[in-house]
């Protein structure tokens, strides 16, 4: 049997469970993700979350998914980049948001976003795309 010391055992700074409440299979546990997983979840609820949404926090969230309905334009793309850099910084203190960068997809009617960043206390930057799509 192996011995995990401090510097062997991998280090789990932050955790959230997942969504749809996923067990551990063969325990009644619930399942977590960490780190750099749980940032990027929260960081993709955030996106994706309309200011409003959430009934007692009406001003979590962003105003990205009502961008989407305008015609994409190189202003539009920067104002959108702009929009989820503060709205991250705002509401995502785990993690050190190093550039945004968005690209429109004007036949799928699309923008995908890359967000780069590094979780408080880690060193290792993290990429992390996210494909918002106008829903009808």
């Amino acid at each position: 049997m192996a011995i995990l010391t401090p510097l062997a055992r991998r280090q789990e700074l932050y955790s959230d469970f997942y969504k749809d409440f996923t067990l551990i299979p063969g325990r009644d546990d619930l399942a977590r993700k960490v780190n750099e997983d749980a940032v990027k979840e929260a960081i993709r609820n955030i996106i994706l979350t309309d200011k409003g949404e959430r009934l007692f926090q009406p001003n979590i969230g962003s105003t990205v998914k009502g961008m989407l309905f305008e015609n994409i334009t190189p202003d539009v793309v920067v104002l959108l980049q702009e929009r989820i850099k503060d709205a991250l910084a705002l509401f995502e203190p785990r993690a050190n948001i190093l550039e945004v960068k968005a690209t429109s997809s004007i036949d799928s009617n699309s923008v995908e976003v890359s967000i780069t960043f590094n979780v408080i206390n880690r060193e290792t930057p993290v990429t992390f795309n996210v494909i918002l799509d106008r829903a009808r």
